[in-house]
């Protein structure tokens, strides 16, 4: 088969399509033929040997994949060849066939193109955990997302949106906060132009934001952090920005707010059972059109290093995906 492999940790151009045997099915595993994944931050880390979990070298990194079972181990159960799957794999998504534990592995249902479902679990599956079980985003809050025209700041923006916040959207360019106010976004700030910590004082006529949705760190979260109102959440989901904050602690302890750290691939893990109800209100939204991905754009396996490098320059729009 076909796979994407870093054979040796460093930058997206690094990586090279080569033939590689099948994977090797254990018990518990089910073997899907990979018809689409997903592209998100955590690919480039990977590659880069900066991420929690660190596989060995050689690997092909995608972690979230759409495709079809064509086999399954002795210990698996509920599954039947052929049917439409969408599966965490961690890494291996970036190849013709990857082997899953069946317990990261969740059945379609009809009528999900494999681009959609390959595009939604990790972006909508964070931002929907971290806004209802992490910070409880209530009606009538305010929310200021963060980098809010990538993958997860555009499905926060879009599912606070639909909880019945006001959404202020935060991000570096106007073609950026276009998108973010198509959306939903009801408020916007250009943070490379505009003052952050002003500009949240005049949006919200000196109370605070509620809820802030943080997946960039860097510079912004500082600013972010002061503009909160009292009993605030702040929500820390990454640091695409590349530069872990220094947070001054007595920001938390005068505004009273709390800060939470987001870890969806954990939670799924250890709160599965609230993590599938998370998912299936998810397909519900999308089936129903109440969410829809933006996906900036498609990519050949050979192109997928493209993905990862857009990504890696803060160009991409919303989610893209490689198609297999």
């Amino acid at each position: 088969m076909k796979a994407l492999l870093c054979t040796q940790f460093g930058l997206p151009e690094t990586l090279a399509v080569q033939e590689i045997p099948d994977p090797i099915l254990a018990s518990n595993q089910i073997l899907i033929a990979v018809e689409a994944c997903g592209v998100n931050f955590p690919d480039v880390l990977i590659i880069q040997n900066k991420y929690q979990f660190k596989p060995e070298l050689p690997f092909a990194p995608g972690g979230e994949v759409a495709g079809k079972v064509i086999a399954f181990g002795d210990q698996v159960q509920n599954f039947q060849i052929g049917q439409p799957v969408l599966a965490l794999c961690g890494w291996g998504g970036f190849a013709e066939k990857v082997a899953v534990d069946s317990d990261r592995v969740f059945p379609l249902p009809p009528g999900l193109s494999p681009e959609v479902a390959a595009t939604t679990l990790y972006t909508y599956g964070t931002s929907y955990h971290a806004l209802k079980d992490r910070a409880n985003l209530q009606p009538g809050e305010t929310l200021l997302v963060l980098g809010a025209a990538g993958g997860v700041g555009l499905a926060a923006v879009e599912l606070g949106q639909l909880m019945g916040a006001k959404v202020i959207a935060a991000a570096s360019s106007e073609e950026k906060l276009a998108l973010c106010r198509e959306k939903g976004a009801e408020l916007t700030i250009n943070y490379e132009t505009e003052d952050l910590k002003t500009r949240i004082k005049e949006l919200t006529h000196g109370k605070g934001i509620d809820v802030v949705y943080d997946p960039v760190g860097g510079k912004f979260t500082e600013s972010a952090l002061r503009g909160m109102s009292w009993k605030g959440r702040y929500l820390v989901v990454g640091f695409a920005n590349g530069e872990i904050p220094q947070i001054p602690m007595n920001l938390p302890l005068l505004k009273g707010c709390a800060i939470l750290g987001v870890f969806w691939g954990q939670f799924s893990k250890l709160e599965s059972k609230t993590s599938f109800q998370n998912i299936r209100q998810l397909v519900a939204w999308i089936q129903e059109g109440k969410i829809k991905q933006h996906i900036g754009r498609s990519y050949s396996l050979e192109e997928a290093p493209q993905a990862l490098r857009a990504i890696l320059d803060r160009k991409m729009l919303g989610k893209g995906v490689v198609v297999i």
